[in-house]
């Protein structure tokens, strides 16, 4: 994760942002606590592996603090969806994909009616736009100028059955 966290940083032209890129390795540090302290029951990862190498994550839990803020609470019941980290010298090649569809039906098995998953990384936002459509919030220059946050709420029945931008589970 560090190393898919600093590779964003470096792309996204805010490496020189060092206390909030180290908040943000802390926090999914954390995350991976809650999931093996509370046997997944707070935090659920799954991990997509090649030769024994971790190449990529996605999680499921509770909407995130920062969520709660800025939607004033309206997702406090929405399970969000994160983390989903690829190495570097694997993007591009569906295993994001591959997690996010795992994730989503794992989420489906345990009954969630609906998702919601936030990104402040303008890379990630074009990806999530055309996986998801339009973010429910749109928050400009959150981050500074030109740098929005989004948070999209998904409806899950719409995802897995056919009713997404892209026809189908992503």
């Amino acid at each position: 994760m560090e190393l898919v966290i600093t590779d964003t940083f470096d792309k996204e032209g805010i490496a020189h942002l060092t206390d909030e890129r180290q908040q943000e390795i802390e926090a999914k540090r954390r995350a991976i606590r809650l999931d093996l302290e509370t046997d997944g029951r707070e935090r659920h990862f799954y991990l997509a592996l090649h030769a024994d190498r971790i190449i990529g994550t996605v999680e499921a839990g509770p909407s995130s603090r920062l969520i709660h803020d800025l939607t004033q609470g309206a997702m406090d019941q929405v399970t969000e969806v994160g983390t989903v980290f690829v190495h570097p010298g694997y993007q591009g090649q569906g295993v994001g994909t591959l997690l996010l569809n795992a994730i989503l039906l794992h989420l489906q098995g345990k009954g969630v009616s609906e998702f919601c998953l936030d990104s402040g990384y303008p890379r990630a936002q074009q990806l999530w736009t055309k996986k998801l459509g339009e973010p429910a919030y749109l928050l400009p220059d959150y981050w500074g100028a030109g740098m929005d946050h989004m948070i999209w709420r998904c409806n899950m029945e719409k995802i897995v059955t056919g009713y997404s931008p892209k026809g189908g589970l992503i």
